[in-house]
């Protein structure tokens, strides 16, 4: 999975002057989204996201790279464990 940030605030088309499209950027000009995110923080869905992300990457305004993924030892790790009740013995 990719994530995404921007390299520099871009001067958007009309097409693109929706409040969606600023939370995007907003989003993008503080720290790496993926396109989850990004669809989550702006209402807007996987296709408008898609279209707009392009849109910046063939203007040279967009940064990528892969994903860090969360192992075990993570929030995710955490949470599926404390699901599937599993336990972790602490002594004191």
């Amino acid at each position: 999975m990719k994530e995404y940030k921007l390299s520099a605030w871009p001067d958007l088309p009309s097409a693109y002057h929706r409040t969606s499209y600023r939370r995007m950027l907003s989003d993008m000009s503080h720290r790496f989204v993926t396109v989850q995110q990004l669809m989550a923080g702006s209402g807007a869905n996987r296709l408008e996201v898609r279209m707009f992300l392009q849109m910046l990457a063939d203007r040279g305004l967009l940064a990528e790279r892969e994903a860090e993924r969360t192992g075990p030892s993570g929030l995710g790790g955490w949470l599926r464990r404390a699901l599937q009740g599993d336990t972790i013995d602490v002594e004191h």
